[in-house]
């Protein structure tokens, strides 16, 4: 036993931070294996992802690759669609539902009928057979290092494993040792779901190629076969033992009486663009494994976890703790409801950092459904992009908290979509510019999937465009609002600027149709969130000429029509209509609430300027309840933070906190996490963290008011729960370019400072006293209670 204590105390000074072990806001951890996949841990690079099950006799280490997805580069567009876009429209105005949507399945959709889905690639396989007899488990994963570790005690050694996804060295690195030296044994292999693959072994490394398997489904909803699937692939795992010797087995390595070990896991597709697939994997695999050679295993954890703290540690939360909070992640959690423990809500906070740091950087593909992590050949939805709430959820918390660039890639997408975006446009409606509905996949399809009902959307691209603004908005890049942003805008405008039609009833309004209020009520004209994301969209358009001094004529049209876009009306209930037609039903429960947009993430409705519209939602979401899967849950936070009630955002936070044991689809069940605190929508979806996360921001710090020369208000604790009465948090962003940090005792406020990245004029309020200031760029400027007070 004095053997096992000295090496426990030895690999714990090894660590680089051990103070940290007894910070419960930043490390999950647990006392057994996981028994699933949604008990692994999952850590990623934004290319490559994998989660860690930590077994102790069988280790698996499912991995991913964001480009492995089914079919091959596409266009969607059904050609001549248009030619039944009045026919749609005129059965709808003459309230002939049905007819519409038959018309438009059968005339108007994708092809094919739906879109691709993303894959899994393999499994890391390592077998200790001599560990059948263990004490002391514990496994963890380190939001600040990004590192997942297992450690537990065998008769006569101490067993440590340390998994992570390198960044800057694109490979998943796993290190394995022993406390006594020379006898560490294992085996390691690899396999994949996909039916055609080969494994063999190199020397010391084991290489897997494959291909993707075809679409799960042979035919569409019109019986029409589904695209091959193109994309091959290849995973090569290099084995570096110090000590002991490697020896092949069949298609395995065995590591033999050895001290330690790091295996170095790459992996690549033909996948070049949404356009080109003449990739050459095996290429690539090399060139990783080429550029790793000569580094120790210490270099690549050290520049891994120096390139991520990087990142992460931007922002700090301190939400305060007690002796609860030291109790392993699924305890907590379980107990979450009856306990309240903030320091659980700040750990849920890092985590939607973590994960979004994980699965998005520049260069790579967004956070699809599930983020990065896929172990499922049919995943739910495809576990591709659903672009009516959850892909643009998924980046919600990146502007705000402190992770600018990993918006890159959701922007990078968006500019993709403005180009196959424009066939769709001119081959479903006859108009220039670009649209997207609904869905898009790896190949960028934009035209409607799925069925009438709910997949004819128009505005998809219309939100998207939102992210490429608030990109400008947080960081006043001016190169970026010319060169990538305004372009986006400008054709996204240009295109709904020729498809809005009058309303029969009231000439003098513009209305959207044919469409859907996302996925509420089937297919219809004038669905209020249209409304509101096209308003949005004009007014940024707008804004963004006049700041870069461009295109007056074409902005005077915008202005016109944006001027004429039907009002968001109040009902007989009192609630905010979700049509032009006064129809809402109080009794509907329905997850999305789509109308509430212009609440949140638009900008048109707030309690201090529109309060019969704030109270109008307040009735809204009363209507439809506190319940829905987690990202309705996680968009409800930030509905009523936005409606400064931090008691009823709160109570969504905690609904959203909830224990679900079950992996498959169950929509009578909805809601909660997975104990490894992964949103259960159910099944799986990701888009529940990161909404918690801006949520929680929200209910710290608001920027998206503004004064009557424009400038931002940065409203401090707009919507403190008094579930956190004492806490600070530094690092957050307001619209603005403004960098802030505060602090609060008691449910009031101590302090606050302000980074001023630009130079812009700061408007600070708190309870309703304003601060008014003239800022330069980099100048920091620090306020107490007394200030606003005064």
């Amino acid at each position: 036993m004095l053997l096992i204590f000295l090496t426990l105390a030895l690999f714990s000074c090894n660590n680089s931070k051990t103070d940290k072990e007894l910070d419960p806001s930043l490390m999950l951890w647990y006392d057994k294996p996981a028994a699933n996949w949604t008990e692994a841990l999952p850590i990623g690079n934004g290319r490559l992802a994998a989660m860690v099950y930590g077994g102790i006799e069988k280790e698996v280490i499912q991995f991913n690759e964001e480009t492995l997805w089914t079919g091959q580069p596409h266009d969607y567009a059904h050609e001549n669609a248009h030619e039944v876009l009045g026919e749609l429209r005129q059965l709808l105005w003459e309230g002939k539902q049905e007819e519409a949507h038959k018309l438009g399945n059968e005339r108007f959709m994708s092809q094919p009928f739906g879109q691709f889905c993303y894959q899994p690639f393999g499994n890391v396989l390592l077998d200790f057979p001599d560990h059948n007899n263990t004490n002391n488990y514990k496994r963890k994963l380190d939001l600040e290092d990004a590192v997942s570790t297992v450690i537990y005690e065998t008769e006569n050694s101490t067993i440590k494993r340390e998994v992570f996804a390198s960044e800057p060295d694109q490979a998943v690195v796993i290190h394995i040792e022993n406390s006594t030296k020379g006898e560490l044994n294992f085996n390691i292999g690899l396999d994949s779901p996909h039916s055609k693959y080969k494994v063999k072994v190199e020397g010391d490394e084991i290489v897997l190629k494959g291909k993707a398997n075809n679409y799960p489904n042979e035919l569409d909803a019109q019986n029409k076969p589904y695209p091959e699937s193109k994309l091959t692939f290849e995973a090569r795992l290099k084995v570096i033992n110090k000590g002991g010797e490697l020896m092949a087995e069949e298609n395995t390595i065995k590591v033999v009486n050895a001290d330690s070990a790091t295996l170095l896991l790459v992996a690549a597709t033909s996948f070049i663009n949404y356009q080109d697939i003449s990739g050459n994997p095996e290429e690539l695999c090399k060139k990783y494994l080429s550029d790793l050679n000569g580094k120790s295993y210490e270099t690549l954890k050290t520049d891994h976890v120096k390139d991520f703290s990087n990142l992460f540690n931007r922002v700090a939360i301190d939400l305060g703790k007690s002796e609860i909070s030291n109790r392993s992640t699924n305890e907590r959690l379980i107990s979450f409801t009856k306990d309240k423990d903030p320091n659980l809500v700040s750990l849920f906070y890092q985590y939607g950092r973590y994960l979004l740091i994980s699965s998005s950087r520049v260069g790579t593909q967004p956070a699809n459904l599930q983020g990065i992590w896929n172990d499922k050949l049919s995943p739910p939805w495809d576990s591709k992009y659903t672009i009516n709430i959850n892909t643009e959820m998924n980046y919600w918390l990146a502007e705000m908290t402190n992770l600018s660039e990993l918006s890159e890639p959701l922007s990078q997408m968006v500019e993709d979509l403005a180009v196959t975006g424009q066939n769709v446009a001119k081959e479903h409606y006859n108009l220039d510019g670009w649209v997207t509905h609904h869905n898009t996949d790896l190949w960028r399809g934009a035209a409607p999937i799925n069925g009438a009902d709910h997949g004819i959307w128009p505005t998809g691209g219309a939100w998207l465009s939102q992210h490429l603004w608030w990109h400008y908005q947080y960081t006043y890049d001016r190169e970026y609002l010319k060169n990538e942003a305004y372009p986006v805008l400008k054709e996204a405008s240009r295109f709904f600027v020729g498809y809005l039609v009058p309303d029969p009833k009231n000439p003098e309004w513009l209305v959207s149709g044919s469409s859907n209020s996302p996925e509420n009520g089937g297919l219809v004209m004038a669905p209020t969130m249209d409304h509101q994301i096209i308003r949005n969209l004009f007014a940024n358009t707008i804004e963004a000429a006049e700041i870069l001094g461009v295109d007056a004529d074409f902005i005077k049209t915008v202005k016109e029509k944006h001027a004429k876009i039907a009002p968001n009306l109040i009902g007989k209930h009192g609630q905010l209509q979700e049509w032009l037609i006064d129809k809402d039903d109080p009794e509907n429960k329905h997850r999305h609430v789509s109308h509430l947009w212009g609440l949140h993430p638009g900008n048109e409705i707030h309690p201090l300027t529109t309060p019969d519209l704030a109270e109008a939602s307040k009735v809204t979401l009363s209507h439809r309840g506190d319940g829905g899967t987690g990202w309705s849950r996680a968009w409800k936070i930030n509905f009523w933070a936005r409606l400064l009630d931090g008691e009823h955002s709160f109570l969504l936070l905690r609904n959203l906190m909830v224990p679900s044991l079950k992996e498959g689809v169950d929509m009578e069940d909805k809601g909660g996490l997975y104990l490894n605190l992964l949103d259960a929508h159910p099944p799986f979806q990701i888009d529940g963290n990161f909404g918690a996360t801006a949520g929680i921001t929200e209910m710290l710090l608001q920027s998206h008011l503004r004064d009557e020369n424009g400038d931002y208000f940065q409203d401090i604790l707009p919507a403190l729960p008094s579930a956190f009465p004492t806490g600070k948090i530094s690092g957050i962003k307001g619209r603005g370019a403004f960098e802030i940090a505060i602090e609060w005792q008691n449910g009031e406020l101590v302090s606050t400072s302000v980074k001023s990245l630009v130079g812009n004029k700061l408007n600070l309020r708190y309870n309703g006293n304003l601060i008014s200031q003239e800022t330069k760029k980099g100048e920091t400027l620090s306020f107490t209670l007394a200030d606003f007070n005064n």
